[in-house]
């Protein structure tokens, strides 16, 4: 399962995201598990792509793709931009969750 954790501030400003494993198990696989995963992939690295193309706001990013890791903090405050983008990443991931769900994605929010 695809465990997200949504950081937001205490005005429920999204200020980061953590994503940690692969929507399945390679054990035993479920239809649709490859498209859950490519979809999150494709939507949060996109975000962090454009963050970075599009924007001038600080951040920090780490991924470590075997175990299917991938964090990504705003390091100060953030642009209207970069709301829009990580607002766009979340509002996705939400509409994967909710037309797939466990065991695929499970998404907690978190405040920081």
């Amino acid at each position: 399962m695809i465990r997200v954790t949504v950081f937001c501030d205490s005005e429920h400003r999204y200020q980061g995201i953590d994503l940690c494993g692969h929507a399945g198990d390679a054990l035993n696989p479920r239809e649709g598990q490859e498209l859950v995963c490519a979809a999150v992939s494709a939507l949060t690295l996109n975000m962090a792509n454009s963050v970075e193309q599009f924007t001038e706001d600080p951040f920090q990013a780490d991924e470590d793709e075997t175990d299917g890791v991938f964090r990504f903090r705003f390091t100060s405050s953030i642009s209207p931009e970069s709301e829009l983008l990580i607002n766009s990443l979340v509002s996705g991931l939400l509409d994967i969750e909710e037309e797939y769900g466990e065991p695929y994605i499970k998404i907690r929010f978190e405040e920081v």
